[in-house]
């Protein structure tokens, strides 16, 4: 900024800047990284509770009677409830993920007659402290009768157990789409075919789940603050749970210590301290420990499945098919049918397909119930590409040169695969050539071979994928956006937000003062308060940026023209004259001639007599973006190198590459995060983690001494390409969030297989442990 001779601010003689695109730093940084964010374990309320669960120690067994007495005479303990007290007070407790009309599983809030799996809540204590609570746990006496359980979930459908009665064989549901084309598989020149197996991993953001909910019975109203990605469809599901007026309900979101996907629905705890808040005399809080967090906030992925791909001589796909069951626990959050059809519906992925079909089922077991995890249909992504690398071998073709073979091309635009998904604006041959540029793809090829005459072992995947994001459907498909200027001139920025380390409050502000020509500095965004912010669906489905992008171009053209108008007038000049550029409006041509956003904020606010008739001193604007478009589809290839230890199985990673398609980036930094954070939790579920249970249904992984989380020790410098092809909607943005974790778990294991190759091993049970790899390679000496 230059100063006149008076130093008053003169006006910029260059062009307004454009935020979007560069790398801002992060307006949270500040707080969170001096330790000032504020989280729901941080709130206290005058006189407030807390509550702490009774958990079934058996995978299943009849409740014949809860004996609370005891644990009523502590000193202390306030309250103690049973289904009895809390199951009847339900009203309705569907999720608009799907809606009220689509048949859903049940959920009850506490554990009614039976306990369905290790860590089931069959009781809800309230006490003056956690520490209290817990000690009250060890004397509420539950009479369980245990029962026989059925844990794994590959053979729960001829099972004699059902874990609910009213679904034979175990079967929530499934789906199929085109029958195979038996005949093209059997006259095929080379066909894949593999059974794969995904093991069971879970989220575990770095803060659990937590809520503190207080009921004001005199004004019949109730505040919550939450860990959640959607504050508004948890006012409105708390609103549907009580039966009570959603205006009653305010739900405030602050810092949330990631979600991942598993903050999106309430969970059967959440509604039980909805459900009991209104029947203790004060605040009542509850913050789930690591243990129950691992123990029952839900599994994610566990799939058993066979693909097959059928190739022409030449390496070109003629047909894929996919079969698979998804274990989805004794209490999946809403509408486990519909999600799981994702990985039968995306599998063609990123392809050249002429044919495709699936086949699904989804079974209950007495586990803790699937929940969604970024790309929950990530199965596909690992089957398709651990399947094309097998072919690759097969056919004695470099993995490199038979995905370049089938890889769509932007000319090919829009593309519909096989399952009816219409693909456009995309062009995943170019994030693949990216990656396989920066990788220098023969130098590798060199080096891998002299390592192998050394008796090293190194190997190369690939993975790539295509991603909905944005999905426009139901609630999903739009958003809202309120942009106000103060009497200062300063600019607010309202969202629904749902900020859980995703940037939307860097990046809304960026847009924002993009949108109104601002100085970047001037403007602000306040998000998650329910009271105050426009409805919206939160952060899931990777649609933050294409769907709060729209938001604000629409409201903030609404406020830019009256911000021009405003300025015309005072300016003397026709509206088509003024430029808007540093929070000022200046005349085209003529920069001596200007006012800044806080003089004409002023006159709005403190002398609107100033304006002429017809002209509104209203400076803030309101709107929805509704998208037209369906999806907007994001691709990304993921490259990974590692050497096995043939002797021991461990992996190590020695190189990750990630070229990705994000549409044009509003915030670089932001989009790596991103990327980054999702691969390495792919890189846990590739090697790592794993929430196994034994024969009784007892979880064997309830602390990070069992449950193992990848570190910087075993993850490399990630490598970014970026490829920008621009979306559908405005600014050409697509989603970001859940790509890393999509396709980190196969370029892993592609890795591990093609160093193992000179051994005839193959992975295709996961994690690939090191004990697991070392059990490969001895069955294979057999």
């Amino acid at each position: 900024m230059t100063h006149d001779v008076q130093g008053a601010p003169a006006v910029p003689v260059t062009p307004a800047p454009r935020y979007a695109g560069t790398r801002v730093q992060r307006v949270e940084d500040g707080r969170l990284l001096t330790g000032r964010g504020s989280f729901v374990d941080d709130i206290s309320r005058p006189g407030m509770l807390h509550a702490c669960f009774v958990r079934s120690p058996f995978a299943r067994a009849r409740i014949n009677g809860i004996d609370a007495s005891a644990a009523l005479e502590l000193p202390g303990v306030r309250a103690v409830f049973t289904a009895a007290d809390l199951n009847p007070d339900v009203h309705e407790a569907w999720h608009a993920v799907a809606g009220k009309d689509v048949p859903d599983t049940p959920r009850p809030p506490l554990a009614e007659g039976e306990a369905k799996f290790v860590g089931d809540p069959v009781a809800l204590i309230v006490a003056e402290s956690r520490y209290v609570a817990e000690d009250a746990l060890e004397l509420v006496d539950v009479d369980y009768e245990p029962l026989p359980a059925v844990t794994d979930f590959t053979r729960a459908q001829s099972s004699d157990v059902l874990v609910h009665d009213a679904y034979p064989d175990n079967v929530a549901g499934g789906m199929g789409g085109a029958p195979p084309d038996e005949e093209l598989f059997a006259d095929a020149p080379c066909v894949a075919k593999e059974h794969i197996y995904q093991q069971i991993y879970a989220p575990v953001p770095i803060e659990t789940r937590g809520l503190v909910v207080e009921w004001t019975a005199a004004t019949g109203e109730l505040t919550m603050w939450a860990s959640t990605q959607t504050p508004h469809e948890l006012r409105a599901f708390c609103a549907r749970l009580l039966g009570i007026a959603a205006q009653r309900v305010r739900v405030i979101m602050r810092d949330t210590g990631g979600g991942f996907g598993q903050k999106v629905v309430p969970m059967r705890e959440d509604m039980c301290i909805m459900l009991a808040a209104r029947k203790v005399p004060a605040a009542l809080k509850w913050i789930e420990d690591r243990r129950e967090n691992l123990m029952s906030a839900g599994q994610a992925r566990h799939v058993d499945g066979t693909g097959r791909m059928a190739f022409d001589g030449e390496g070109n796909i003629l047909a894929a098919d996919i079969d698979f069951v998804q274990d989805i626990g004794a209490y999946p959050t809403p509408y486990p049918v519909l999600t799981t059809a994702a990985i039968g519906m995306f599998f063609p992925g990123p392809y050249r397909v002429p044919k495709a079909s699936f086949n699904y089922k989804t079974v209950f077991s007495n586990t803790s119930g699937l929940a969604a995890y970024r790309g929950p249909w990530q199965y596909e992504t690992l089957a398709r590409e651990v399947l094309l690398d097998i072919a690759a071998r097969k056919m004695d073709i470099d993995p490199v040169e038979l995905r370049r073979r089938n890889l769509l091309r932007r000319d090919e635009m829009p593309y519909v695969n096989p399952n009816g998904m219409p693909y456009d604006h995309v062009a995943p041959i170019d994030t693949f050539e990216q990656a396989v540029k920066i990788l220098d793809h023969e130098g590798f090829r060199k080096e891998q071979a002299e390592a192998l005459a050394q008796g090293r072992y190194l190997g190369l995947g690939f993975s790539a994928y295509i991603e909905p994001t944005g999905a426009a459907t139901g609630h999903l498909a739009t958003e809202g956006a309120t942009i106000r200027m103060e009497p200062t001139g300063k600019i607010n920025v309202y969202v629904n937000g749902g900020s859980s380390g995703n940037s939307i409050e860097t990046t809304v502000v960026q847009l924002t003062a993009d949108a109104l020509g601002a100085d970047i500095d001037d403007v602000a965004t306040i998000q998650g308060d329910t009271a105050i912010t426009p409805y919206g669906a939160g952060t899931q489905g990777s649609r933050s940026a294409p769907m709060t992008a729209g938001a604000v171009n629409e409201a903030g053209a609404i406020l830019r023209e009256k911000i021009v108008a405003l300025a015309a007038h005072h300016l003397k000049v026709a509206e088509s004259e003024v430029d808007l550029a540093f929070s000022v409006a200046s005349v085209r041509g003529d920069p001596s001639k200007s006012v800044s956003f806080g003089e004409l904020a002023y006159v709005a606010h403190y002398s609107p007599q100033q304006l002429p008739p017809g002209l509104s001193a209203n400076l803030e604007a309101t709107a929805r973006f509704n998208s037209t478009n369906p999806i907007h589809w994001s691709n990304a290839t993921h490259a990974c190198t590692c050497e096995v230890d043939v002797a021991t199985g461990k992996v190590t990673l020695l190189r990750y590459i990630v070229s990705e398609d994000v549409g044009p980036m509003i915030n670089p930094s932001v989009v790596e995060g991103q990327i980054a954070g999702g691969t390495v939790q792919g890189i846990g579920g590739a090697l790592m983690e794993d929430m196994v249970y034994d024969d009784d249904g007892n979880p064997l992984a309830t602390t990070f001494v069992d449950y193992l989380l990848p570190t910087a020790t075993e993850v490399p410098p990630i490598e970014f390409g970026h490829v920008e092809i621009p979306g559908p909607g405005p600014g050409g943005y697509k989603g970001a969030g859940e790509g890393g974790a999509i396709g980190s778990t196969p370029a892993v294991i592609n890795a591990i297989n093609d160093a193992l190759a000179p051994l005839g091993a193959t992975v295709t049970r996961l994690p690939a442990s090191p004990a697991s790899i070392a059990a490969l390679l001895e069955e294979g000496k057999r």
